[in-house]
């Protein structure tokens, strides 16, 4: 039997507490802004020790993407084939809540994956939308079960993407419940009857610094913004590379400010969208029609924002976090009013689950930007609120 204190002490389950810890690391601060050495760090063993399990980052972060919706796969075979879409959804909440510090993974950051590995992973998680559709499409037949499936799951896969902080149980039921009450709503009711909404446009860039901008924001949404070269964004706007450091003295500082003007256009949205309303209840369901309008109508620049902000600086971040909070604040004030049983906290993640509806209910319709989509997508998010 071997003394060395270190070899008899090490743990069997080291190779899965490494991928905990740099699931949490990834989720945090991004692929390309996450490193070996701080991984390794979040384990307690050296940058030396952890190339002995993962020959390099990309294989950590591959193994990282699909453990995070094997998880899911697994936790959805355990539950029987004739289970309805209360016990499927409970099961696939206690999996988000449990992992929410890792989860929020496959998001965003799985676009970074490979094409056959990126190829593998969205086969495993279509057996689990394919699993919670057939269920809804049991309990409610609809020809838009798919898209309430996968609107359910985005109410529960929420979790993972913000820092509410609340228990285990509590959060597993408001999640469950806000899932159930999406899978249930029958979105093509409200397609009939789209209700328009008007949206601050876009600035028309009038400045280099704003056609740099302009021509880096559909760049960084379809590659992901450390892929992105200055040259890239130089070729778009016209200009040589080395004309891009007069207007921003470096990348970082194009992504802050393309998520700046995002918070801008939704603060101006939702103020737009308030005005002259006093009752709770139709400023949520105004609340709701503007943010899916928002994002399909800008569907570059958000998932700019949303994906790439924990990339930033911190200074840099700061004032969208805040802007955030605004937010969300408005949201929770009328949430509350209308359902004063609500703590402070279920409030918040029930606000979540609707941002987490808009995601994935809007990537199910290619974000094809219609008025039926805009009001299909919005009475989703006023299922996911639990509103009357």
């Amino acid at each position: 039997m071997s003394t060395d204190p270190v070899v008899a002490t090490r743990p069997r389950n080291r190779r899965q507490l490494i991928v905990e810890a740099a699931g949490r690391v990834f989720s945090e601060r991004g692929y390309h802004a996450a490193s070996m050495e701080e991984i390794a760090a979040g384990v307690g063993i050296s940058a030396t020790a952890l190339y002995r399990h993962f020959p390099n980052k990309y294989a950590l972060f591959a193994e990282c993407a699909n453990v995070s919706v094997d998880r899911l796969v697994t936790a959805l075979d355990a539950v029987p084939p004739e289970a309805g879409p209360a016990e499927l959804l409970g099961a696939a909440a206690r999996v988000a809540v449990t992992h929410r510090a890792s989860g929020g993974l496959y998001r965003w950051e799985a676009r970074y994956l490979e094409r056959e590995d990126r190829r593998h992973l969205v086969a495993k998680f279509a057996r689990v939308v394919g699993r919670v559709t057939e269920a809804v499409r049991r309990e409610h037949p609809s020809p838009a079960a798919e898209l309430c499936g996968v609107a359910a799951l985005g109410a529960i896969g929420s979790i993972t993407m913000h820092h509410v902080s609340i228990a285990q149980r509590r959060g597993e039921h408001v999640l469950s419940e806000a899932a159930l009450r999406v899978a249930a709503t029958d979105p093509f009711a409200a397609a009939g009857q789209p209700r328009c909404v008007e949206l601050p446009a876009q600035p028309v860039p009038r400045t280099r610094r704003a056609e740099i901008l302009a021509a880096a924001i559909p760049l960084f949404a379809r590659d992901g913004f450390a892929k992105v070269t200055n040259g890239q964004i130089a070729d778009a706007v016209g200009l040589v590379p080395s004309a891009i450091y007069r207007h921003y003295p470096n990348k970082v500082d194009i992504l802050a400010a393309a998520c700046l003007q995002a918070a801008g256009l939704l603060a101006q949205a939702v103020g737009q969208s308030l005005d002259a309303i006093t009752d709770p209840h139709e400023a949520l369901v105004a609340l709701a029609a503007t943010y899916v309008a928002y994002s399909f109508e800008h569907t570059a620049l958000t998932s700019v924002a949303e994906a790439e902000v924990a990339g930033l600086p911190a200074e840099l971040r700061q004032p969208l976090i805040l802007a955030q909070r605004d937010h969300i604040a408005v949201w929770e004030q009328q949430l509350r009013l209308v359902r004063p049983e609500l703590d402070p906290r279920q409030a918040r993640v029930l606000v979540h689950a609707g941002f987490g509806v808009v995601v994935e209910a809007g990537r199910r319709l290619r974000w094809q930007d219609t008025p039926e989509h805009r009001s299909m997508v919005a009475s989703l998010v006023v299922g996911a609120l639990g509103l009357r």
